[in-house]
């Protein structure tokens, strides 16, 4: 098992944002968690990620209890995320920014990076040349010196997805990724995160796009209110009326009277 939370909770003063949720991820999966707004799902990334800690329960990531670990820990452990508000260095180049997310696997020391030895710039080519590799993988290698600031939302997108290739993960965690994406960007991207769960990289996606999710997902979790209420291949999840009441039901609706 590659990823395991059991039974968390997670509570800001009186407001319940997960309560006793429990799922889990295998290697080579690719994962959906689904709900309407304010179900808890970036709450429980947040946790996956250690952003900040659940109040109470578990999760393992291949073999290792990480919910009290700090952020800059976990990270070396093998998880990386985006965020469905994205956070790149926008007055830094394209590959700046992809470089920044390879140094958590850097082994140079400050003072031998500061004094140039031979070693730190050998190693600051190695990243550089990983950096040129996610670019090139999310089809961003035109961009290699342009400033992340003056990229589109679909490009923005691509360079965090890229950033946190370029940290080597096992699991990757994409926070609505679509987000604002026009249908032929989504429809890029969901190729792309196929590409990436090909290479060997599991993947848990938070996303609003139906369309997405049913078609790129193994298997999907449903948070309604900060509570586990269904799981499943896509296909049992579009039929289980709970789901449908609770979330799916417009979009089901809408696709029935089409067909």
């Amino acid at each position: 098992m590659l990823l395991d939370v059991k039974n968390v909770t997670k509570t800001f003063g009186g407001v319940v944002a997960n309560k006793e949720v429990s799922f889990s991820l295998q290697e080579g999966q690719i994962v959906g968690l689904i709900g309407p707004n304010g179900a808890g799902k970036s709450t429980m990334f947040n946790m996956i990620s250690s952003v900040f800690s659940p109040s109470s329960g578990e999760i393992i990531f291949r073999g290792t209890r990480i919910d009290f670990l700090p952020a800059f820990q976990v990270a070396p452990l093998g998880i990386s995320r985006t965020f469905q508000n994205l956070q790149v260095f926008k007055n830094m180049s394209v590959i700046e920014n992809v470089m920044v997310g390879h140094h958590i696997q850097t082994k140079t020391g400050i003072v031998k990076a500061a004094l140039l030895w031979p070693s730190a710039k050998k190693e600051e080519k190695k990243i550089y040349e990983k950096a040129m590799q996610c670019l090139r993988f999310v089809g961003l290698e035109c961009e290699v010196d342009s400033k992340a600031g003056s990229l589109s939302l679909g490009k923005l997108r691509l360079l965090e997805l890229a950033r946190a290739l370029a940290t080597e993960p096992k699991l990757l965690l994409l926070d609505e990724i679509a987000a604002g994406l026009n249908h032929k960007e989504t429809m890029e991207m969901s190729n792309i995160i196929q590409q990436v769960n090909e290479n060997g990289i599991s993947v848990c996606v938070v996303e609003h796009d139906m369309d997405l999710v049913m078609s790129i997902c193994d298997h999907i979790v449903v948070l309604d209110q900060g509570m586990k209420i269904a799981e499943g291949t896509p296909k049992e999840i579009q039929s289980n009326e709970e789901v449908i009441a609770a979330y799916l039901g417009a979009d089901m609706d809408e696709k029935e009277e089409g067909v």
